[in-house]
């Protein structure tokens, strides 16, 4: 599949450490270090931020796919650049690093405002467990090979890994394989609840598109409100839930410029051409 370079449209964001390849609403967003295993480099993480701050405003995206090149989704941080480099480096070059990984490892990517899908086709390894967690669905090759080996190199799981694993993963999960160092198969990630579901490697990128099509059929507005208020309820008391939810409820409603709410009750109601239940309501897209 080809990148749109065509003269007529904008820029590719990326090029280099990143690239993005645009198909049918897809914006196939690839890890390219192929010969580190994609691992995540000082320049990678730059790029990245680049490029998802592009794609949020960039038409030609309606869904981010999250993948790697080659064998690999991503071995994690790349030690030299975040260890030895960075211990060099100026207090004030070091936090400026730092606060770029983070930033698109989890700060955009836990809110994006459009639907994000982790494609785990290969090797994932400690610091690659971030942003496979802050996307919002993930999907695995069966054979793919997960693994927080930190404990074996004398260290524990680096940045906001800790916390991520936590949030998909129940306790003794987490802590086992954090303390044990043991790799894990795509088959047991979807068992264990770090990836949605495990297909084979030859049906993984079909399987992706798939539902990225499912999503992409929901309405833009609402899908965003929803799985924003999902992440956000998931931290508050349920007294706090009920009000938060009830008002962005009401965020949804007046935001929606398709008017969803109204469609799907008169088409329900009124025109008795839609069942719940049973797919969406028609849209006038």
């Amino acid at each position: 599949m080809a990148s749109d370079t065509s003269a007529s449209a904008a820029p590719v964001p990326g090029g280099k450490t990143v690239l993005v390849e645009f198909d049918d609403g897809i914006a196939w967003v690839r890890m390219n270090r192929p010969e580190k295993r994609n691992a995540i480099s000082a320049e990678l993480a730059y790029e990245m931020f680049d490029v998802i701050d592009a794609l949020e405003v960039d038409e030609r995206c309606r869904v981010v796919v999250l993948t790697g090149s080659g064998e690999a989704f991503s071995a994690g941080m790349d030690l030299r650049d975040y260890f030895r480099a960075s211990d060099k480096a100026t207090p004030v070059e070091r936090a400026r690093l730092f606060r770029t990984n983070a930033m698109w490892q989890w700060r955009r990517l836990l809110h994006y405002p459009k639907p994000t899908i982790a494609m785990v086709n290969g090797w994932c390894f400690g610091g690659a467990f971030t942003p496979l967690v802050a996307c919002d669905l993930a999907i695995a090759a069966e054979d793919a090979i997960f693994g927080l080996s930190e404990i074996n190199w004398g260290i524990i799981p680096g940045g906001v890994v800790s916390k991520a694993i936590t949030e998909v993963l129940g306790l003794r999960q987490a802590l086992y394989y954090v303390m044990t160092g043991e790799n894990f198969d795509g088959r047991k990630a979807a068992s264990i609840g770090l990836v949605n579901e495990a297909v084979p490697a030859d049906r993984l990128r079909a399987r992706t598109a798939e539902l990225a099509r499912v999503l992409m059929n929901k309405n833009p507005s609402v899908l965003r409100q929803a799985k924003i208020a999902v992440k956000y309820a998931r931290d508050m008391s349920w007294d706090e839930a009920a009000e938060y939810l009830a008002a962005k409820s009401d965020q949804t409603i007046f935001q929606d410029p398709e008017r969803g709410r109204e469609q799907g009750m008169k088409q329900f109601l009124d025109e008795k051409s839609y069942r719940p239940g049973l797919g969406g309501y028609k849209r006038d897209r």
